[in-house]
């Protein structure tokens, strides 16, 4: 039973370490995600608030990973994480049921589970930690009462401390789609496949059949089968998938910019009314001397025209204004705005708005590419 308990509490605190660290190292996209649930359980008062929570829950799953490692204060912890684990079970089965999010982003961008994935993870998990709770009082500390807790606030200062440091600049690991290196479009796509789903009027037998290999042309059978469903399998890995961009005219752009053979910085502002205006106006200066060296810049906003102009005329910009999805904006760069460099659909680097180049630096830097 002794090395039962140990296993468990091990094995917890692997999991909550990981989901911790994920989380934590991109604290503005689990704050997204708990803006998500804020609005699914009409409770918008606390999306201001959505930032802090996520560092403090981060750290929180992260030092209780820590701490069942190290076996640190037990009784505490293993109280804290029985209530956690009875929580988030209790959570993902309302969200396997119900759905009010699409993805509980317990392990952040860099696993994505089902909701109902989550909750048999969870399941898993709740026996180990009832039974590392049960056990509570039979873990031997390593060390004093004292030094235990000066060990415990030691790791909350210092994960805070790495959460907010990824906040106010990028995410030291990135794991969305927008990573440095991946490259949005594939070089030789394969065929996309469709498959047609018919079913039988009489006997209500169901065929799936290969696009365009199905008898369309056959009347009688045309008569006997009707159309079900179609689904589509594209073979091709790449990303960018969900960026979708306009012009202030309403033409799809999307292509155009990010295929473009030559260097291309993108601007993106998921929220203008959000966003540093001081970054905005020394990226107007960046842009400037950017298009002086044939780099174009386009800006990628989820604003509507009325409110991309008056931005604009208030802070005298001269840059070119293209609108996209905002959650697609909010993946790009961890910033607002924030700045994103590529090459024939390859990102080449990105920057928060604390971090924007001197462009003299900037342009040095591409005598290396």
């Amino acid at each position: 039973m002794k090395q039962i308990a140990n296993i468990s509490r091990i094995l917890i605190g692997l999991v909550f370490v990981f989901s911790g660290f994920v989380k934590g190292v991109d604290p503005l996209g689990f704050g997204y995600k708990l803006e998500d649930y804020f609005i699914a359980f009409n409770w918008e008062f606390f999306i201001p608030l959505a930032l802090f929570f996520s560092i403090v829950l981060c750290t929180i799953e992260f030092v209780t990973g820590v701490m069942l490692l190290l076996n640190v204060q037990m009784k505490i912890t293993s109280w804290l994480l029985l209530a956690m684990m009875l929580f988030f079970t209790l959570l993902t089965l309302n969200d396997a049921i119900y759905s009010p999010v699409p993805d509980c982003g317990c392990f952040g961008d860099a696993i994505k589970l089902t909701n109902w994935q989550t909750f048999y993870k969870n399941l898993v998990l709740l026996p180990l930690a009832i039974l590392v709770f049960s056990y509570r009082k039979k873990y031997k500390p390593f060390t004093s009462s004292g030094k235990q807790w000066l060990l415990a606030l030691f790791f909350i200062g210092v994960f805070s401390s790495f959460s907010y440091m990824c906040y106010s600049h990028l995410p030291v690991i990135d794991f969305t789609e927008w990573k440095i290196g991946h490259k949005l479009f594939p070089e030789n796509p394969k065929p996309v496949n469709f498959f047609l789903t018919y079913k039988n009027k009489k006997s209500g037998e169901v065929k799936e059949y290969q696009s365009p290999n199905y008898p369309f042309s056959d009347s009688t059978w045309m008569a006997q089968w009707e159309f079900v469903s179609q689904r589509v399998e594209d073979p091709n890995m790449y990303y960018g998938k969900s960026l979708i961009i306009s012009d202030t005219a309403g033409n799809t752009v999307t292509e155009s910019i990010i295929r473009n053979p030559d260097y291309q910085l993108i601007v993106n502002s998921y929220d203008l009314s959000k966003s540093n205006v001081d970054a905005f106006k020394k990226l107007n200066d960046f842009s400037a001397k950017a298009y002086a060296d044939n780099i174009a810049t386009a800006v990628l906003v989820s604003s509507t025209p009325a409110d991309i102009a008056k931005f604009v005329n208030q802070n005298r910009l001269q840059l070119d204004f293209y609108t996209a999805d905002d959650i697609a904006l909010k993946t790009i760069v961890r910033s607002n705005p924030g700045l994103l460099l590529m090459k024939n659909g390859v990102i080449l680097k990105k920057w928060h708005y604390s971090d924007i180049p001197d462009y003299e630096d900037f342009k040095k830097s591409l005598g290396s590419r």
